[in-house]
């Protein structure tokens, strides 16, 4: 829509996962070496974790573009809840293996004979899975199992691992410990800084031919890197409403006070920790429900009001904490493990809380929508 009145080429801030439109910026390239690395070693599990949206995905387009496919086989898969048979099945299917029969055994044995069918025509065999923090652990105990064969000594499968942050817990308890062994890789991909941000939106805009058409002026892009927090993806969504606005309301500029609009059209997502303090003081327990009732346009999103509530209760620093204490766990496993107990326990308990305090809150805006209006009676009569 907009593309031809600001004379673009493309989209550029298309959500889905675009290799020709990858910014290497410090930490995607580090991201990307660490899986050339593994590549190069022709073994064990390599690790990538990431928040939603930092671009996991575009990676592993990026390192595919560069394989041949005579020397290589590769299945990548985007897993579900997959069970440990389920998952077998849909390795071998993505392998090019036609499955005739649900028998484990004789999907592995079949798995086993194209291994080292590849490796005698000097192939290798490797299998990227997305979306890893989904896998139940059975599963991933099975991909384990399946790192396990070998030719005259030499590992017949690779595994790529790619998953959110949560897939490091998986990977930390004491379960996973013969597949930690096997790790020689990880790495976790951070968000973009304040000035990548500016450069990545101008990238992708070069894709593009933009000709500064529309304008983002200087305080427009810090604006974007509050409400977005560096991750590629919202910064997208973000940046394809502007320009969806800018083309609707015929400006040729898009500036702070642009942002600001657009970002409170899209919600709270884009916020952050900004935007829930905004809406707690908007909401503070001093005002009266019937004020706060007749100041709002509309009964607030059940979201909205949830990530209200969790303001209240810094819910984001208690993970901040956990988060640091699972990166320290090492000599002393037993104190930190069980502080992340605690910390569990009591993120258990808010949540709890929070959604006891939703229901209350949407039952009350129902009874208020649905009660009679006294004014409106006596008026009739």
């Amino acid at each position: 829509m907009y593309e031809e009145h600001f004379k673009l080429t493309g989209k550029p801030f298309q959500l889905s996962p675009d290799a020709a439109f990858f910014y290497p910026s410090k930490e995607h390239k580090r991201a990307l070496s660490f899986l050339e690395y593994g590549l190069s070693q022709a073994d064990g599990f390599i690790i990538i974790t990431g928040d939603v949206g930092t671009g996991k995905t575009t990676l592993v387009q990026i390192l595919l573009e560069g394989l041949d496919p005579t020397e290589m086989l590769v299945a990548n898969l985007v897993t579900t809840q997959l069970e440990a048979d389920d998952l077998l099945h849909l390795v071998a299917i993505s392998l090019g293996l036609r499955v005739s029969s649900s028998s484990k055994a004789i999907i592995l044995r079949d798995l086993e004979h194209l291994f080292v069918q590849q490796a005698r025509e000097n192939r290798r065999v490797l299998l990227i899975v997305d979306e890893a923090q989904n896998l139940p652990p059975r599963s991933v105990e099975e991909l384990r199992m399946l790192s396990n064969f070998q030719l005259d000594g030499k590992p017949l499968l690779q595994i790529f691992l790619l998953g959110q942050e949560e897939f490091r817990t998986t990977l930390l308890s004491e379960d996973f410990e013969q597949l930690r062994q096997r790790v020689i890789a990880t790495y976790h991909l951070n968000p973009l800084d304040e000035s990548e941000t500016r450069t990545y939106i101008e990238h992708r805009l070069s894709r593009v031919g933009w000709q500064n058409r529309p304008k983002f002026s200087a305080n427009a892009f810090p604006a974007i890197f509050q409400f977005c927090h560096g991750v590629p993806r919202r910064i997208n969504n973000l940046c394809d409403r502007l320009l969806l606005y800018a083309f609707l309301e015929e400006q040729d500029k898009i500036d702070k006070a642009l942002v600001n609009t657009v970002a409170d059209e899209i919600g709270s997502e884009f916020y952050g920790g900004a935007a829930i303090g905004k809406l707690k003081a908007e909401t503070t327990p001093e005002v009266s429900a019937d004020k706060a009732a007749k100041k709002a346009p509309s009964v607030q999103p059940l979201e909205t009001m949830a990530k209200g509530m969790f303001d209240k209760t810094n819910v984001q620093q208690r993970l901040g904490a956990l988060e640091r204490a699972i990166d320290g766990l090492g000599h002393s496993l037993k104190p930190e493990v069980d502080h992340i107990r605690e910390e569990l326990s009591y993120i258990r308990l808010i949540l709890e809380d929070v959604m006891h305090e939703v229901r209350s809150m949407r039952g009350h805006s129902t009874s208020r929508a649905s009660s009679p209006n006294p004014g409106a009676k006596k008026k009739r009569a």
